[in-house]
């Protein structure tokens, strides 16, 4: 697809003010094709409308994106090396964006850390990265000095009159030290990245700097109605690809992005009645805690046009409940930060097919092969293969996903019914072989996510001496809730094969999960 035919889809959805064309071909002419580009092209369009809502208020497109030249310019005279990156560690608010437009402006890559980062994690991705300053939260300084790094440190949430020490800087003091004049545009970069690194450390995403993803976005907003100047509440962290894409979304439609900066239920959706919002940017588990919350099922969400949910599996039990409580307006979108967007479920979908991550969009490809990779029937699990024009390059560390006829392996398996919808079964790597049998955690966990005692639920393999491996169940119990392990393990032979009843049944307080919801089955005990 080109940009004109990509122009035409967005006048026709009325995704962008057509006036606001000819601003975004001069800023992408300027700044190429990022984040920098298309908030320019809003404060050119519309200076006084409302680009960020956060804890400290609002920000609006045109200071915003002063805001950032001038942080750009401030950051030019730290005298970073060439091929430095910038590491930003914040949760979601106005310097986050702030930093990605500067960075963006200045010509450096940015890449995008994990807040829940310990000392040694942050201490091996800054130096795989090379990053040599840090953007970063005040209350998340103690990571950065447990893990040594001895680079630039700028502090994003203080506020302007106040000092700090240590050689730490501030946006205020970058901006100050500014040199007058133009800000001359550099090489345009994207930010990079990171996997959600469940099996081991993140490992950073690079995409190409040339215009990409135009057929894959198409296909996001002809299945999804977003529009125009609309309000995105985003309580997903801005760090994931997820969280990434729908701050963009918002700054192309110029739309106002109103950032959780962590998420609760409550918080969230007290947002989205205030500012009365069209669009919610989530993962599944956000949507799991929301339906778990009391007090939040009379909020007033008639406005809620939209709920866009990505990252982690979605079970059908959630998809249901959601859309039963707050209506139709739930869209689930299945993809990585490697492969792109994959496939798309409306509402429909998920009413016809619970559990379905959708069917593929426009743009997008999804192919089932077997070990060998040739492709199979319908309704036989195997290997999910994606092609579209929004895969990542390779891994800054080397390396790529491994390609099968052009198209890029998701990493995980699944089968696709007789109506093109994908069922997507679990990781590769998840798989448990008991007894000779193959056995894959999702469609387990998902089931005992049926039952009412049940809040969060995983399943993993153990080592077993008589069975090679034996399934392990790991319950989160609702409050007041009680459950005997062999009330599950009855539950679960009533609903599934012999072979896929949990021989241990364990009831813990929290199920280890990234930031969108991804079980990191490694943290679960085992003993």
């Amino acid at each position: 697809m080109s940009a004109a035919e990509l122009l035409d889809v967005v006048r026709r959805l009325g995704l962008v003010d057509p006036r606001q064309i000819g601003a975004t071909t001069a800023a992408v002419a300027r700044w190429g094709p990022t984040l920098a580009s298309v908030y320019a092209a809003a404060a050119i369009r519309r200076p006084r409308d409302a680009a960020l809502i956060d804890h400290r208020g609002t920000v609006r497109f045109g200071d915003l994106d002063a805001r950032s030249t001038g942080l750009a310019k401030g950051l030019r005279t730290l005298d970073l090396d060439r091929g430095a990156h910038i590491g930003l560690l914040c949760f979601n608010h106005r310097g986050f964006v702030e930093a990605s437009i500067a960075a963006a402006k200045g010509g450096w890559p940015c890449v995008y850390l994990n807040t829940g980062f310990g000392g040694p994690q942050l201490a091996e991705v800054c130096r795989r990265e090379r990053i040599t300053a840090l953007v970063v939260d005040r209350d998340l300084l103690q990571v950065v000095a447990a893990s040594g790094f001895d680079g630039h440190v700028i502090v994003t949430d203080v506020d302007d009159a106040e000092e700090l020490h240590d050689g730490l800087l501030t946006f205020a003091s970058l901006r100050e030290r500014a040199p007058r004049g133009p800000l001359l545009p550099s090489r345009p970069t994207q930010p990079i990245l990171l996997t959600s690194g469940t099996t081991g450390t993140p490992k950073g995403a690079r995409r190409s700097n040339r215009p990409s993803g135009l057929s894959s976005a198409t296909g996001l907003v002809e299945r999804i109605p977003y529009r125009a100047g609309q309000t995105f509440v985003i309580p997903t962290p801005i760090f994931h690809a997820w969280g990434a894409a729908q701050l963009a979304l918002a700054a192309v439609t110029g739309s106002t992005a109103v950032l959780v900066r962590r998420f609760a239920p409550e918080p969230t959706m007290d947002a989205v009645v205030e500012h009365r919002a069209e669009v919610l940017a989530a993962v599944p588990v956000m949507l799991q805690r929301i339906l778990a919350t009391e007090g939040l099922a009379d909020h007033d969400t008639s406005n809620l046009r939209i709920t866009a949910c990505s990252g982690s599996a979605l079970p059908a039990s959630v998809a249901l409940e959601w859309m039963d409580r707050y209506g139709d307006n739930l869209y689930n979108v299945y993809g990585s930060t490697e492969v792109g967007q994959a496939t798309i479920a409306t509402p429909r979908d998920l009413r016809e097919a619970p559990g379905t991550a959708g069917r593929p969009a426009r743009g997008s490809t999804v192919r089932i092969v077997d070990p060998d990779g040739s492709p199979v029937p319908a309704g036989q699990v195997g290997r999910i293969l994606v092609g579209n024009d929004a895969q990542f390059e390779h891994y800054t560390g080397g390396g790529t996903k491994e390609r099968v006829d052009g198209l890029m392996s998701s990493g995980d398996v699944g089968y696709l019914d007789d109506d093109g919808r994908l069922f997507v079964t679990g990781r590769a790597d998840d798989m448990i072989v008991s007894g000779g049998e193959n056995v894959f955690p999702g469609e387990i966990e998902e089931l005992l996510l049926t039952l009412d005692q049940v809040d969060d639920a995983a399943v993993l393999g153990v080592d077993d001496a008589a069975f090679g491996q034996r399934l392990a169940a790991y319950l989160v119990l609702t409050d007041g809730a009680v459950l005997d392990e062999e009330a599950v393990r009855s539950f679960v032979a009533t609903q599934l094969a012999r072979h896929k009843v949990p021989r241990d049944v364990t009831f813990i307080e929290q199920i280890p999960r990234t930031p969108t919801g991804k079980i990191v089955r490694r943290d679960l005990p085992t003993s």
